[in-house]
């Protein structure tokens, strides 16, 4: 028996269309300050700031303090009375950010402990009931709009204190659910942001948070969403006001509603993403919330490089700072802000209104562009100064006008000249900044930059034949291929239309210009296989056998060594029978039937880990704690049943687990519970 099992993960969820009944024009005025700001200022503030993340003998608790410690409600509210930060000056925060370079300030209006920073009507759990008594969100408004900084909010949609919020914490007993209304609930959540949005003049940007439990679906967000803009139409909106966002990953996933950006959390996209506007949000430190004793701060030379990496990819950087119960930023946050504020004193034009690198790799560093008279200026953000002080920009084709340094306040022209594809920029031998000396290269027109053709094919696998696509993303070149994976030449054939593939093969493709090579190349391996052989028919029936368990996980356990509490067969895959929202597993076994020989693409979605088994040998591995997240695989296999393992386990918040499956290049769909199987015994 030869098994074709190939792993084929790949990201479904940075589509992103324009809002309903919004032009193309009219989207990109309204996200035009918000892409020309590129770094912003993010503020986790609230009751968590009293106990500092300690409790009990632990200090490792942030914002999610009260259900991470286990807090009873009563509890946690006595910290309303222990809320009095006097040395709270909203006019210096917002000239710090403003001195670091940030252009806006996201703030906590609400965090998923339901407690208001702000003077709202509906609740009295909220900043008036404690002795500072003084609506913090009007002061930072007010303060931001004379230090010309846009004033946004973030706002829990999850919250842990309102009485018709669902579901309730596993662990609280004092607090039972019988009588709660999510219908209120919204309708309290939608009261609130008509406040955030009546009473304090325009906001920047609503970032919501805490969709992802089950009670919040992509209705709620598109109706939430067109509320918000009912009352603020020129408002931003995340992507989290839905409910498709795809673990910290931080994209929504396709099809479903994406709101205005992207939120990667704590970490930066690998590659820049065009057409997809995104934002990093991140911690300086391990929390977001102020914890007295994390002192893992990251280094200034750090958040810097940071920075000019999203930048350079076209996103926002959204930098957390967490005040004390006092009402100041730690020492260690201004140090950090100070720092990046004098290096953004001299290079900020490289990152302010800038756009996304057209290289595809920088080995000395990153790169930022933005549009002049007559040209394009890139930006060099160069990290590792070149030791022989010729600076090699690769695989560019435009004349260059005008090179300097932007510390250079003279802006003496560098020396530029061309080798081959490449420009060489003449540099000091000592760079004037160790951590990102920024080199500024004006050249004719848009930006031409040698980057390799897109080579595609539907699966690394197929049967009988296969087609090969090429896309070449550039005017004026041609692609040139071979298929024996040797480095195609000027005599190589040329990119007409779709290669048909019959046997294994390496299809390489370079986009020529002139006859000359413009770009490296790029190749795609396709594997002729072949199919799994089917097992009997004799016993089949239909449904999957499952095994249901209960436990504290954090990755899939090996279930076959646990005892299951209950066991039977369901006609489909899903996790209904789950007698607790939080802590528990389940073991599908049985088949899949297949309907025709063929390449089949299968897709495991869940929150948290799964795992995917056909025939004997694990295919798909979607294990760890994460939010709904999807990966996909492809398999060679022959008509009639095939062997399925399924494994999924949930920790806490949203449960989920969805199986796709169809021919690769094509939509997938839900496996229809007529393909499966189990046999009887």
């Amino acid at each position: 028996m030869i098994v074709a099992l190939a792993l084929c993960v790949t990201c479904e969820c940075r589509a992103q269309g324009l809002p309903p009944g919004e032009s193309a024009g009219e989207h990109a005025a309204r996200m035009a300050w918000w892409q020309e700001a590129r770094f912003g200022l993010f503020i986790h503030w609230g009751l968590y700031a009293v106990p500092a993340g300690s409790w009990k003998g632990n200090n490792g608790y942030g914002e999610w303090i009260r259900t991470s410690a286990r807090i009873p409600l009563r509890e946690y509210e006595q910290f309303t009375s222990r809320f009095n930060p006097a040395r709270f000056d909203p006019v210096a925060w917002v000239r710090t950010a403003k001195a670091a370079g940030m252009k806006y300030i996201v703030i906590t209006t609400k965090h998923h402990d339901g407690f208001a920073l702000f003077n709202s009507a509906l609740t009295d759990f909220d900043v008036m009931s404690t002795p500072f008594h003084r609506d913090i969100m009007k002061a930072l408004a007010d303060a931001c709009r004379r230090e010309g900084i846009r004033i946004c909010w973030y706002h829990s949609i999850m919250d842990w204190h309102h009485p018709d919020y669902l579901p309730r914490r596993e662990w609280e007993t004092d607090r039972l659910d019988s009588g709660a209304d999510f219908r209120r609930y919204v309708a309290y959540l939608k009261g609130q942001i008509r406040e955030l949005l009546t009473a304090y003049g325009p906001i920047g940007v609503l970032w919501f948070d805490g969709e992802w439990e089950s009670t919040w679906n992509t209705a709620e967000g598109k109706d939430l969403y067109a509320y918000v803009r009912s009352l603020q139409p020129s408002i931003i909106v995340n992507n989290r006001v839905g409910a498709g966002r795809s673990g910290l990953e931080g994209f929504t996933k396709a099809g479903e509603f994406a709101g205005d950006f992207g939120t990667p959390e704590q970490e930066i996209p690998a590659t820049g993403l065009p057409g997809v506007d995104w934002e990093t949000c991140m911690t300086m430190n391990d929390h977001w919330g102020y914890n007295s004793h994390d002192s893992a701060c990251k280094s200034t030379a750090d958040l810097i490089r940071m920075l000019a990496d999203i930048a350079s990819k076209g996103g926002n950087f959204l930098l957390n700072v967490g005040p004390t119960a006092e009402g100041v930023f730690p020492p260690e946050a201004v140090e950090r802000l100070q720092g990046i504020g004098r290096w953004m004193d001299i290079n900020g034009e490289g990152i302010h209104g800038t756009s996304e690198s057209p290289f595809p790799a920088l080995s000395w560093g990153r790169c930022t562009q933005k549009e002049i008279e007559g040209g394009t200026r890139l930006y060099l953000h160069v990290f590792t100064w070149p030791a022989d002080g010729m600076l090699r920009l690769p695989g560019i084709f435009n004349s260059p006008m005008h090179a300097f340094l932007l510390a250079d306040t003279a802006r003496t022209p560098l020396s530029v000249r061309r080798e081959e594809n490449d420009l060489l920029i003449s540099v000091p031998h000592m760079p004037p900044d160790t951590v990102n000396a920024v080199v500024a290269l004006d050249v004719t027109g848009a930006a031409d930059v040698a980057f390799p053709p897109e080579v595609s094919a539907p699966a690394p696998i197929f049967l009988d034949s296969i087609r090969v696509t090429i896309a070449t993303g550039k005017k004026d070149v041609e692609a040139r291929f071979t298929i024996d994976g040797n480095i195609p030449t000027s005599s190589s054939p040329l990119y007409r239309r779709p290669v048909l593939l019959t046997s294994t093969a390496t299809i390489t493709a370079r986009l020529f210009r002139g006859g000359r090579p413009v770009s490296p190349p790029n190749a795609v391996t396709c594997t002729r296989v072949i199919a799994e052989p089917a097992t009997g028919e004799r016993g089949m029936i239909r449904g999957i056998a499952y095994s249901y368990y209960e436990g504290d996980w954090d990755s899939l356990p090996d279930f076959r060594s646990l005892r299951p509490q209950k066991e039977g067969t369901v006609p489909s895959v899903g996790i209904a029978h789950a007698l607790t929202p939080d802590h528990f597993g389940f073991r599908f076994e049985g088949y899949v039937r297949v309907p025709v020989d063929g390449v089949y693409e299968f897709s495991i979605e869940s929150d948290d880990g799964s795992s995917l088994s056909v025939g004997e040998s694990l295919f798909i591995n979607n294990d760890g704690l994460h939010g709904l997240t999807g990966r996909q695989g492809v398999a060679a296999l022959k008509a009639g049943f095939h062997h399925l393992r399924i494994g999924y386990f949930e920790k806490t918040g949203s449960q989920e687990l969805n199986l796709l499956w169809g021919k690769p290049g094509a939509p997938l769909t839900a496996l229809p519970d007529s393909a499966l199987a189990h046999r009887v015994p």
